[in-house]
């Protein structure tokens, strides 16, 4: 695991533990600015192999809040595996013992310690979630990704309220025949009152310029809908492909940039951004698949947030063949029931793959208690729900035909 700091400038440098944890763990410097911890196994065993056939790399940003801090660890557990890459972020709220202590938790798995692909921001900012910051955030997340490792396929977006219905091995199946440039994100350029009430009016996100969370307050001043851009909208939770978040942070075109800017003072930014950038990218437009594979309850008429899910809502969870679902309340037992029937999690474990089948005291270099991690991490064993999961996928690419964003 490395701890990273950012600077403003995008600058990484060392996140210091506490002299307990540093004697812990044996550790090194993998370069000047990153801290990493030292492995046993054989460094061609924890390479994902890539290639035709070959199952897909996720780039998780896992992002929470004050006192989501242990709700974060428990869903990096629920959606680990080896050939995934993980990067958990605590926004302003925390305190900085609860990211220290966060930091700490992962370095005490052997496992993550083993396949050294999860890290953790060290330096927190603010966040407002119904603001622009939380758009910065993303971009953050995704450019950190890209220059910690160019090897994964698709970032997927979670908060500490979300959690998985599907194995990783279900969910590496389901992605595996797929085309790497798809992206699944919720769309509509139908605006309704949004029109008016959302982009007409003028916002200030403070967690822009300010070290503590706060949220945004409403300008005096009212603006017109915009003329050299199409707004679209839709869900915030997404699974962008690699070669679009690098259009967004990286492209010689401007309008990801001119879109950030004007998104900037827009109400709930995350729900339009990354849709209206695609939307209105040429290159990109043919890659859409307007579902974001999440599970949700609304209220009717719906209201900012879903309901909240408990054991009523198990049955139509897993019927609905979605990756994942929210908004689950911190061990609300509906969550023990997913781990004990779907994810074959242990309280203290990871999800069940085919590449980790439970303790072997046969794996050396780690002890008995990290399990059967010595297996092929490139070999998948999806189960029904990864079955499912894939001709869910399937059927809708095939009711969309891959059409160009549209009018909804």
């Amino acid at each position: 695991m490395r701890l990273l700091n950012f600077s403003p400038r995008f600058s990484i440098s060392v996140f210091v533990l506490s002299a307990v944890v540093l004697v812990t763990f044996s550790s090194y410097f993998i370069d000047d600015n990153i801290w990493g911890t030292n492995h046993k196994l054989d460094p061609a065993s924890r390479v994902p192999k890539k290639g035709p056939g070959k199952p897909p790399i996720f780039a998780y940003w896992l992002s929470g809040t004050q006192g989501e801090g242990k709700m974060i660890f428990r869903l990096l557990k629920a959606v680990y595996h080896p050939r995934n890459r993980y990067l958990l972020h605590l926004d302003a709220g925390c305190t900085a013992h609860e990211r220290n202590e966060l930091a700490r938790l992962v370095l005490s798995e052997r496992i993550f310690q083993a396949f050294s692909n999860v890290d953790v921001v060290g330096k927190a900012y603010a966040v407002d979630r119904s603001g622009s910051s939380v758009v910065a955030a993303t971009l953050h997340g995704a450019a950190v990704l890209l220059k910690i490792w160019d090897d994964w396929d698709w970032f997927i977006t979670l908060s500490a309220s979300d959690y998985p219905v599907v194995t990783q091995d279900d969910l590496l199946y389901a992605f595996t025949s797929l085309p790497r440039d798809l992206n699944f994100i919720d769309h509509t350029s139908e605006l309704g009152w949004n029109e008016p009430e959302r982009f007409g009016k003028i916002i200030v996100d403070p967690n822009l310029y300010m070290n503590n969370n706060m949220k945004y307050f409403l300008a005096s001043e009212t603006r017109p809908t915009p003329a050299a851009f199409r707004i679209f909208t839709g869900s915030p939770w997404v699974i962008l492909s690699r070669s679009f978040m690098k259009h967004c942070i990286y492209s010689s075109d401007n309008l990801p940039r001119k879109l950030l800017m004007y998104f900037t003072n827009v109400a709930y930014a995350a729900e339009s951004y990354f849709q209206t950038v695609i939307c209105n990218s040429p290159e990109f437009q043919n890659t859409t698949v307007n579902n974001d594979l999440r599970y949700f309850v609304w209220e009717n008429p719906p209201t900012l947030e879903p309901l909240l899910l408990n054991q009523s809502n198990y049955k139509a969870m897993v019927k609905s063949g979605a990756a994942f679902a929210r908004r689950f309340m911190e061990n609300d037992p509906v969550l023990k029931k997913v781990d004990d029937l779907i994810l074959r999690r242990k309280p203290n474990g990871v999800a069940f793959g085919k590449w980790y089948l439970g303790p072997d005291p046969n794996c050396k270099g780690l002890g008995s208690d990290v399990g059967s991690i010595c297996g092929d991490i490139d070999v998948i064993e999806p189960r029904s729900t990864g079955k499912k999961l894939r001709k869910r996928i399937a059927k809708v690419i095939s009711d969309e035909r891959l059409v160009a964003c549209k009018s909804m």
